[in-house]
């Protein structure tokens, strides 16, 4: 299972990769693995806003369809078009080009609240 180190997780399977004033966010391989093959995905509009650990979307795999949850507050500044044609990029490249959206957020203090790789990878086994 793939757990980078460098990503901080929700307890809901959400990774968060920070890069200043801006959060990519995602599913993590564990998730993609339990649903399943995923077939779409349903992803908010640019500007919209999100709370932390509010639903934003919500992701379909062939047997199930399971809400996303926002690892932190902020507004969204891009969606992955490329889900809309090619949801099946969440199972291939979960880190990579299967992220979700990216959001500007600022609370420091929602930051700590998500869990570090070693705190995910306890939860999950």
């Amino acid at each position: 299972m793939n757990i980078p180190a460098d990503l901080r997780y929700t307890p809901e399977h959400e990774w968060v990769r920070i890069d200043g004033a801006v959060a990519t966010i995602g599913v993590t391989d564990y998730a993609q693995g339990e649903l399943g093959d995923i077939v779409f995905v349903e992803l908010p509009a640019v500007n919209a806003a999100t709370a932390q650990m509010e639903s934003f979307g919500t992701i379909e795999a062939v047997k199930t369809v399971s809400e996303l949850f926002a690892p932190l507050s902020g507004t969204i500044v891009e969606v992955n078009a490329k889900l809309g044609d090619r949801a099946e990029l969440i199972n291939q490249d979960p880190y990579g080009e299967g992220w979700l959206i990216k959001i500007k957020w600022s609370n420091k203090d929602e930051f700590k609240k998500l869990l570090a790789a070693e705190e995910y990878q306890k939860q999950i086994v």
